[in-house]
């Protein structure tokens, strides 16, 4: 008769703390138009939300607010090209 293998515990299905703050940030990224924002108005805004978030989620610590809102910023800058890409099809178009 063979030996029934061991359980493993079923991973919690409730998300950590920081990471129900992190989507709740690019949630409201998102919903109030802070990716096309000038920079100082970014800079402002996130001022705001993270005294907000701080006070939504106390059990968050200075460090992992920190790490949340480099998160943020980084989700609002740019996409950067990839140097050698295939030129646009604006660019071929101008050249010939």
């Amino acid at each position: 008769m063979a030996k029934a293998k061991p359980r493993r515990p079923m991973p919690s299905s409730t998300p950590r703390l920081i990471d129900q703050a992190r989507d709740e940030l690019f949630s409201h990224i998102l919903r109030c138009g802070v990716l096309e924002a000038l920079p100082e108005h970014q800079k402002e805004w996130f001022d705001d939300t993270m005294l907000y978030l701080a006070e939504r989620y106390q059990d968050l610590s200075e460090e992992e607010l920190g790490q949340l809102r480099v998160l943020g910023e980084r989700y609002c800058q740019p996409v950067l090209g990839r140097a050698g890409a295939a030129p646009a099809e604006s660019e071929v178009a101008a050249v010939n």
